[in-house]
């Protein structure tokens, strides 16, 4: 397992569009997910322990969004071939245990996440109102390790996030995310 951290913000890049498969058949696309203040975008799959370790609090935290006028979605680029515990059957297994809210959707081409830069998993993407980046940051200090009973965390996604919503603007201080490497396809047994 390769970690990775995504490069910082380019504040105002415009959002990349798609069409995507949702585990609930459904297509997804930029104009079916925009919230009014914003949109959250995030790398995410089922095998990376950055994601397991956060999942929880992850789907708690875009709840409370959507109170801010902030959707979500949830997007799995690895190559499933490779990585079956990725596969768009345990995808459907993973949002129905996981409580998914929000819509979880497949890039069976890695075209999307190549689009957005993606690197990692998690990787986030905040947007404003007007689908400018605004967030590139990590979810919070903990990285892959479990929040400890008792132990206090600024909810970094969280915040900028709801900031967002309030002014269309991020943080001007964000610090990237951790993760896992997305798992890309390998070509004539080149890595890609």
């Amino acid at each position: 397992m390769v970690s990775l951290n995504p490069p910082v913000c380019n504040f105002g890049e415009r959002a990349h569009d798609f069409n995507l498969l949702g585990v609930d058949g459904k297509h997804y696309s930029l104009a079916n997910v925009a919230g009014k203040n914003g949109l959250l975008v995030m790398f995410i799959c089922n095998h990376c322990p950055y994601v397991k370790s956060i999942k929880t609090r992850l789907v708690q935290d875009c709840r409370e969004l959507l109170q801010h006028g902030i959707n979500t979605i949830a997007i799995q680029s690895n190559d499933t071939k490779s990585y079956p515990e990725d596969s768009f059957d345990r995808m459907i297994e993973e949002s129905k245990q996981s409580n998914f809210l929000f819509p979880y959707v497949l890039d069976d081409t890695q075209a999307v996440a190549k689009a957005y830069g993606a690197v990692c998993t998690p990787d986030f993407f905040g947007y404003n109102a007007n689908l400018e980046l605004q967030y590139r940051g990590r979810f919070d200090a903990t990285g892959r390790n479990p929040l400890a009973p008792g132990q206090s965390n600024v909810r970094e996604l969280f915040n900028a996030m709801k900031l967002i919503a309030e002014t269309g603007e991020g943080p001007r201080e964000q610090i990237p995310s951790i993760g896992c490497s997305i798992k890309w396809f390998v070509e004539d047994n080149q890595p890609a």
